[in-house]
């Protein structure tokens, strides 16, 4: 999917001034805000601009108006009555032509409207085949009619940036895997094709890939499918902390295996891939994140103490720094290594859109699994998300570090806690306990000798009080027998 230049103006205009609402959530609630907040824009836009075409056709005397109803953009004019009708004078009345209540939608209708104004203005005008249609002909539609003007469609209500092309690349490409070309885009079919799919996820991603498309073109079908009960998914191999040491070692182990590569620049790339890797792991990033726009210059700054990885706005989440859970993984993975960070600048060198740096990721999953990792780059994420949370470090705390909410945070823990985590959580547990405990009756003790320190106390000031009043008294009857 190139970002050329026709895909740039059929956005640009529109989302010039668009802010995306700032979240470090990656949930349902979190991406349901940022549609909203697209919604808002559009419908602000669209507001504007229906105005802005009103005033033009008034100041064209055009004597035909445009209305919204239903969602769709209507026009307004004193016409003649429709065949079969008894008026015999002209009267207002309104002409639906299907055109979608949207920005593109509002071209149409005013280009619709002058050609209507012309045709009243030279006494033309007659009801034909598409001034008397009131329903959609939008019929016998399939996937294949609709694919080639998918992407277009679909980023005029839309932002194009990598987070929208990343969405709209995994829309595309489960369209057409789940569907096919020869799909009829029908309420009943799309129903039975979904329901005859047994993985719960793929369900989820069939359906909203199909209602992406049906909505880019504005097809009035409902979509109250039910997905049914939701099936777990299979075991992840989540590393341990010992695992990912063990197997930073397996790049440099490969390399040394494998056949000398008859290009040179590739001599030296599993160093680079090492350094993924490492980052990966001390990090708990997406993958994505370490490709798209790196602050490499913030990464070696000396200012940069707490050895903070900063990712990009234009990632999933957007922009936010990220600290490292055992800062001595930084040190341990050679995380500033000159020699990798120049490979990785080679390697995103005029690499922008979507595309590009996907392939950047499939490469280093090749890599991990050419390399002979047991687990991949993302379960590197979720051992982190545990790790965090073995450590005690607070949800809310790992939660912004990964870049989702809380629930979200808690989801994933809970649902790759190996029984081996719960095992060490559960010890832990209880060695605080026992802790707790022995500083309790520690604590005990002290009191009861401090409180017996306290009665010694009083007890030596009273005799040492005692001591006093019996010496002066000696004193006293000594001066008498004196005097």
């Amino acid at each position: 999917m190139q970002d050329t230049k026709l895909h740039r103006d059929s956005t640009d205009d529109v989302f010039s001034n668009f802010e995306a609402p700032a979240t470090t959530d990656g949930s349902y609630l979190g991406n349901m805000k940022y549609q909203k907040a697209i919604q808002e824009h559009l419908s602000e836009k669209f507001d504007r601009e229906l105005q802005a075409v009103k005033l033009r056709l008034k100041a064209a005397k055009t004597k035909v108006g445009i209305v919204i109803s239903g969602g769709t953009i209507q026009l307004q004019a004193t016409l003649p009555d429709k065949p079969g009708g008894t008026r015999i004078e002209s009267w207002q009345q309104r002409i639906s032509l299907n055109i979608p209540a949207n920005l593109n939608g509002l071209k149409t209708a005013e280009e619709e409207a002058y050609e209507l104004a012309r045709l009243i203005a030279r006494s033309q005008f007659q009801w034909n085949d598409k001034y008397l249609r009131t329903k959609s002909t939008k019929l016998n539609l399939t996937v294949g009619d609709l694919i080639d003007g998918f992407e277009e469609k679909y980023f005029n209500t839309h932002p194009r940036n990598r987070r929208s092309e990343h969405t709209f690349s995994y829309y595309l490409q489960d369209v057409k895997k789940l569907f096919g070309s020869e799909f009829k885009i029908d309420y009943y079919a799309i129903k039975k094709c979904i329901e005859s799919i047994e993985s719960h996820p793929t369900k989820q991603r069939a359906l909203k890939a199909i209602k992406a498309l049906i909505k880019a073109y504005d097809i009035d079908i409902k979509m109250d499918i039910s997905l049914g009960k939701y099936q777990h998914q299979k075991e992840r191999n989540i590393p341990t902390d010992a695992d990912i040491e063990r197997s930073y070692q397996k790049f440099e182990e490969y390399s040394n295996s494998r056949k000398p590569t008859g290009k040179k620049k590739y001599l030296h790339t599993w160093k680079l891939w090492r350094w993924v890797y490492g980052i990966l792991a001390t990090y708990g990033l997406r993958p994505r994140e370490i490709f798209t726009n790196p602050d490499i210059d913030w990464w070696l700054n000396p200012e940069n103490k707490d050895n903070t990885w900063k990712v990009d706005k234009e990632n999933k989440t957007g922009a936010r720094n990220v600290f490292p859970l055992y800062p001595e993984w930084v040190i341990k993975f050679d995380l500033k290594n000159a020699e990798a960070l120049e490979m990785l600048k080679d390697l995103l060198k005029d690499k922008q859109n979507f595309s590009q740096i996907n392939a950047i990721r499939v490469c280093f999953s090749s890599w991990m699994r050419r390399v002979g990792f047991e687990f991949d780059p993302y379960d590197l994420r979720h051992a982190w998300a545990i790790r965090a949370h073995l450590l005690g470090v607070p949800v809310k705390a790992a939660a912004d570090n990964l870049g989702h909410t809380a629930e979200v945070h808690t989801e994933i823990y809970q649902k790759w806690f190996s029984e081996d985590n719960r095992k060490k959580a559960i010890n832990e547990a209880l060695e605080r306990k026992n802790d707790v405990d022995l500083l309790k009756d520690e604590n005990a003790m002290l009191r009861l000798e401090i409180i017996a320190l306290k009665l010694e106390n009083e007890k030596l000031i009273t005799l040492v009080s005692g001591n006093s009043i019996s010496v002066n008294n000696s004193h006293m009857r000594i001066s008498e027998k004196v005097s």
